[in-house]
């Protein structure tokens, strides 16, 4: 990923300019120019050049022909802006076999029930749906492209590879919970649409149906549960510095968090990650 690098101050200074300049109304940038206000008013005084000679061409000639007598002008609260309308969300295919943008339509359901359910306990955190999508489209492309029941199950569990050392990249991860959730009591697997180790999930598992239970084989339970991870320690998802070190912590790779800041991306704005986007996992 590129570097971000911050703006310099000149820049920061234009570019307030425009955006509070288009939010005055005209004639108010105009007479309080003519009036000499915009010496009090800073984002007034790098209006450019041009503007200000003719505005002061203006106040000239207004003060020749007129009386020389200050001029009352009538105190009017400026015009309401209105709230520009909220971009539409992008649609997207409803199977990843439609298109690269495929999402289920119940992984979406799951994905933005989470995404409300943490903006009550952790408003904070300022989740959004389309991160979730974004790790469950890396961990198992959406549950197998949506192959769960309707209350979220899945059909058919998912389980990660035994990590007992005989993959290239994975750790030895000696058993956490008794076979419990991933049927082997000597080494740990990941588990779910979501992929979890057993110690994680036991720490943050979450019921996202309402049934009473949280299961990591469901769709609903492990979108909020990721959520909930990746809020954790305060972290703020609306911040992209904040949201790397949250899916850098689960998965320590920067291939893996370009991977799912592109779907991500993607899911936001309608438009596929190119190939570039999507570094090798290792």
């Amino acid at each position: 990923m590129g570097r971000h690098r911050k703006p310099s101050s000149s820049r920061i200074r234009r570019n307030s300019v425009i955006v509070l300049t288009g939010l005055v109304p005209a004639g108010v940038i105009a007479g309080a120019t003519a009036y000499g206000a915009s010496a009090d008013i800073p984002f007034l005084q790098s209006v450019n050049t041009a503007k200000e000679t003719d505005a002061t061409q203006s106040a000239t000639a207004a003060t020749t022909t007129t009386s020389a007598a200050p001029i009352a002008v009538a105190a009017t609260a400026p015009e309401p802006v209105a709230a520009p309308p909220a971009p539409a969300e992008p649609a997207l295919p409803d199977s990843v076999l439609a298109g690269a943008l495929g999402v289920p339509g119940i992984n979406v359901t799951a994905y933005k029930n989470a995404e409300s359910m943490l903006a009550v306990s952790d408003p904070g955190c300022g989740m959004y749906w389309a991160l979730l999508a974004g790790v469950g489209r890396v961990e198992s492309t959406h549950a197998n492209d949506g192959q769960v029941a309707a209350d979220g199950t899945l059909l058919q569990p998912i389980l990660g590879p035994v990590l007992n050392g005989s993959l290239s990249g994975n750790n030895v991860i000696m058993d956490t919970d008794g076979g419990e959730l991933d049927g082997n009591a000597t080494y740990d697997r990941a588990v779910g649409p979501m992929q979890f180790l057993p110690q994680t999930w036991k720490r943050y598992a979450t019921d996202g149906n309402g049934d009473g239970k949280a299961d990591p084989q469901n769709l609903f339970d492990s979108a909020v549960t990721t959520g909930k991870y990746l809020c954790d320690g305060g972290l703020n998802m609306r911040d992209p510095i904040q949201a790397t070190k949250a899916v850098l912590r689960y998965n320590n790779s920067m291939a893996y968090v370009a991977n799912v800041l592109a779907w991500s991306v993607g899911y936001s704005t309608g438009i596929a990650p190119v190939a570039s986007d999507l570094p090798r996992i290792h």
